[in-house]
Formats: C-alpha cells, structure tokens, sequence
C-alpha cells in the first residue's frame, strides 16, 4: 500500500411497464428473475441477433453476496420482445450496461429518492410492477423497474452488510481488547490517549466505535490490513506511520487516524443513504460512477479506500484477495451476522421533547451536522441556553430527557438513552446528548421519564467552542440524518439542512427558526410547559 494523501477533516424518460413485465412478477417471488441481455448494434463486434433470457438472483433478496454467474445461461429461448431490457450483476470488473431497462429489489434503507439518484434518473421515472411499501423507507425486497440511464459503473460485489459498518447488535459483543490479547500483535501492547485519558489499543478502538457508532471489527480489520498492529508484533515503519494508510496532519497516535477513518466510513455509507454519494474520487483526479446495486455498507468501504489508493490499487483492495480476504481471515463471513432488516420498511420516530425544561428559553445553535464530530452523518442538532458569559461558561441550566428511557451509557460529556429499555445501545432507537457536565450528571442504569433532568450543558467531550448540548438519534446503530426521510422532529419542531453543516432550520406551523452560534434573539426556541 502506498498511501497517498494526509487525512483532511474537512472535505462533495418516464417509461410504460407493458404487460409482458408483468408476468416476471411471480418468478420474482420465488427468488430468481428472468431478465432480457441483447448486445447492442452500434459497438463491439458483430453478435447473433438472438436474445439469451438467463436466470439470475435478485440483488437484494439473499444476505450472501454470490455473483450472478456471467457464462453459459441456465436456459436460452429465442423471442423478439419490445425492448431488450438488461438486470446489473454483480461483477468483479467496471460493467457496461447499454440496454434500456434494469430490475432492481429494494434493499434495507432504501429510499425512492435515493435509489432515482443512484441510477441517475427522476423519482417519477422509476416503475414497480406491484404497490410500493413504505411512506419513508422502502420494504426490503421490492421490485423495481428503472431505465438504464448508466455507462461505466464499478464492480458490484456486496463487500460487507450495513449492520457490519455501523455499530448495530451484530458488532455489539465483540471486545476489541480482549480479541488484541488473543492475536499478540503491536495493538495488544500500545497504549494512547483517548476521551481524556490512557488506554489499551483494543480500549481505543472501543472509544473510536461507541462515539461514531462504527463497528469495531471493521476498524480492527482495517488496521490490520494497512498496517498489521492486530498480528504483528512489530509492523513495518510504514505500518506504524500510516496505520489506516494515510498520514494525519499533525498527529501521530493511533485515535486521530482512527477518528478520520470512522469519518470517511461515515461520509461513504450516509452519503449512500441519502443519495448525494454517487461517484467515487481517487487522489489522482480520475472518477468512477458506483454500481446503483451496492449497499450502503459496501460503499462505505469503498468510498474509505478510494481516498487514498488510485484505481489499479484500489481494484485489488476490492477484489476478493483485497481488503475482504483480511476480514475474513479475521472474523470469518460477515453476512453471516448480517442484522435483517437493519431499518425496517416505514421507520418513524417515537414523539420527542425539546432538550430543555418546559417555560425555558434556549437558543437554536446548529442545524444538521456530524453525529460525532464535523463530517460523517449529518444527524446532530445543537442547543444553547442563554448566558452572560461566552465560551465555555458553567450553566446552571439543565438538560432534560427527550423521552422516557434507560441510560445505558456515560462517559466523557456523554449521555445514551436507550428508549426501548432493553439495555443495549446497538439496538432501537437510541438518544446521543453530548457536552453534559460531569457534575450533576445523570448516573448510568438510570431509567428517566421525559423532562427528567440529566445533567447541564458544557464543553464536555467532543469538540465544542461554547456552552451547548449536541443531540442525534440513531436506530439499530445507525445514525437517522437530521434533515432526512425520517427528519428529526423536537415536539412538532422538524429539522431541515441549510446551506452547508450547522446551517439549518426548525420549522412548525409556519413558524421557521434558523440556526446561529451567535444566540442571537431570532434563533430563541422556548419549550412549552
């Protein structure tokens, strides 16, 4: 591995289904479709004229990622339909996809809009053969019929599960430390600083995992195939230098590195989700369009890779002796633990409060932005309580609970409330405050009810600048975007974007809030008693 840049935090015709598409349907319900593969007249060398109908699985039904196979076909009949019509298989290599329309099954998350994205046509443009399912996220397994609008498109092998890169139930019982102890590597030995003191190498990837709720195995198998701290003892310099293969700026310990990659997996998996990722830059400028039939767990290791191997490295990292031989090495096969469905078909969030006591007065301080840090999922929202005093003041304000739940977590300026109660923070719906005093604060095992007080707001953990409470939302790992098909709604207050991270407004019955660090009287936002 060569790595080839420094870390930088900061980084952007409608068409009739006829009848005879229709009949696909029940075959498509027993796991196989049939789709039409003609080559077209215009490019390559002359081909029969015969259309081949081949079986093929279809993408998103199965957890397993087995390519379709791409040489004889199961059966071959000679028909001359209306349009030759062509389903996207995963391929090893870039794929060419001429014909004019593709099947498509919807997977765990998806959403209409984001999937017109992905395949770059309109929302309007996309057919389904039977009633689509799902007023904000689509069922799993629907079919959907879309043009094919595309050229050159990446290779479609489904690397890993979402419920592998987000830290969802299925990466909650691994222990990072305990698995550096068995391996005997350079991690089993490290020590670095971390939330504000020093610990173990497997205690830093724990850390770096909770607070970006990115799956510990996949940053442990990263490390370990960039730089070879889980079983070797002593890594080479460069391993040590560029332990997830890059340099960062100014740091040289082990939790900035692995900060920037939880980003970067972030920034490939969320952008995925809300369809604005459709592109993969390498560092020497060249592009590749990502294949429309990858999940967002796939893309998230994609999109990691291609920030700093250009494509002929790249193309190795993805194939099947890359980066996943590693994992696989490591902690066997992950669709094995594959959590299905991740997000259910119409996910909707349970009634939330205001953060803050009812008759009090807080200001609205950031729009949507990063879960954790800047960057990553844009899911936070920021609160400030009004002060005499800028900057990092002491509050005797408090912070309340959103709603009724069991805190299952505590720790440098952080709060979890888990809402289903059932202890664990990979599952459900989940409440990240961040900035909370230590004084004060809520203990963990404790169970709230909504407006109960959890503790003040501060600087506390993270990266803040003035006195504020962060809050974000995530469910079964994943954190749900602010401004997105599910938008982060405060007792009627609904989040949107803004021109660019911490913009945003807070809108309800006409009424819009816009966000500003100034606290400005126009951002004031009173929760009612």
């Amino acid at each position: 591995m060569n790595p080839r840049k420094p870390y930088r935090p900061d980084k952007n015709r409608r068409s009739g289904v006829p009848v005879w598409m229709l009949l696909l349907v029940p075959v498509a319900a027993a796991g196989v479709i049939l789709f039409l593969r003609s080559s077209p007249a215009t490019s390559g060398p002359a081909v029969s004229a015969t259309t081949e109908i081949v079986k093929s699985p279809i993408v998103g039904l199965n957890s397993t990622p087995v390519p379709a196979p791409r040489s004889t076909p199961t059966s071959v009949v000679v028909i001359q339909p209306p349009t030759p019509v062509m389903a996207l298989s995963p391929s090893p290599t870039a794929l060419q996809a001429p014909q004019a329309t593709v099947f498509y099954t919807s997977q765990s998350g998806d959403t209409l809009p984001a999937v017109a994205a992905r395949f770059g046509v309109n929302p309007a443009d996309i057919q389904a053969p039977s009633e689509l399912l799902g007023r904000t996220t689509l069922q799993e397994g629907q079919l959907l019929v879309i043009p094919n609008v595309l050229g050159e498109v990446g290779p479609g092998d489904k690397l890993i599960p979402d419920s592998e890169l987000v830290y969802s139930g299925g990466g909650a019982g691994f222990d990072p430390e305990q698995f550096a102890l068995e391996q005997g590597g350079y991690l089993a030995r490290y020590k670095g600083f971390a939330d504000a003191r020093t610990r173990s190498g497997g205690d830093i990837i724990l850390v770096a995992s909770q607070n970006h709720s990115i799956n510990p195995r996949l940053l442990t198998a990263l490390l370990e195939y960039f730089g070879g701290w889980v079983t070797n003892p002593q890594p080479s310099q460069t391993g040590l230098d560029y332990p997830l293969g890059y340099q960062h700026p100014y740091r040289n310990d082990l939790y900035p590195h692995l900060n920037g990659a939880a980003i970067e997996l972030a920034d490939g998996y969320y952008g995925w989700r809300a369809g604005t990722l459709t592109e993969l830059k390498f560092p020497d400028g060249s592009t590749l369009r990502l294949n429309p039939t990858l999940n967002a767990g796939t893309v998230g290791v994609q999109y990691f890779l291609a920030q700093t191997l250009n494509r002929p490295e790249w193309d190795e990292a993805v194939g099947p002796n890359g980066f996943m031989a590693t994992y696989r090495r490591l902690f066997g096969e992950p669709f094995e633990r594959a959590v299905d469905p991740l997000i259910p078909a119409d996910l909707v969030q349970p009634p939330l409060a205001l953060p803050f006591l009812p008759g009090h007065t807080w200001y609205f301080s950031g729009g949507p932005h990063g879960a954790w840090i800047r960057g990553g999922a844009q899911a936070a929202l920021d609160f400030a309580p009004g002060a005499l005093e800028g900057g990092c003041a002491s509050s005797e304000a408090w912070v309340t609970a959103v709603a009724a739940g069991l805190v299952v977590r505590v720790g440098h300026g952080v709060v979890i409330l888990d809402l289903d109660g059932d202890g664990r923070e990979a599952t459900g719906w989940d409440i990240l405050y961040l900035h909370l005093a230590e004084e004060d604060r809520v203990k963990q095992g404790a169970f709230v009810e909504q407006g109960d007080r959890l503790g003040h707001p501060s600087c506390e953990g993270g990266a803040s600048t003035g006195t504020h409470v962060h809050l974000a939302r995530k469910y079964n790992g994943e954190w749900i975007l602010a401004d997105g098909v599910i938008p982060f709604d405060l007792n009627g207050w609904v989040a949107a974007r803004g021109e660019a991270e911490y913009l945003g407004m807070l809108t309800r019955d006409g009424q819009t809030i816009t966000a500003c660090t100034c606290t400005a009287a126009w951002t004031a936002i009173t929760a009612e008693p």
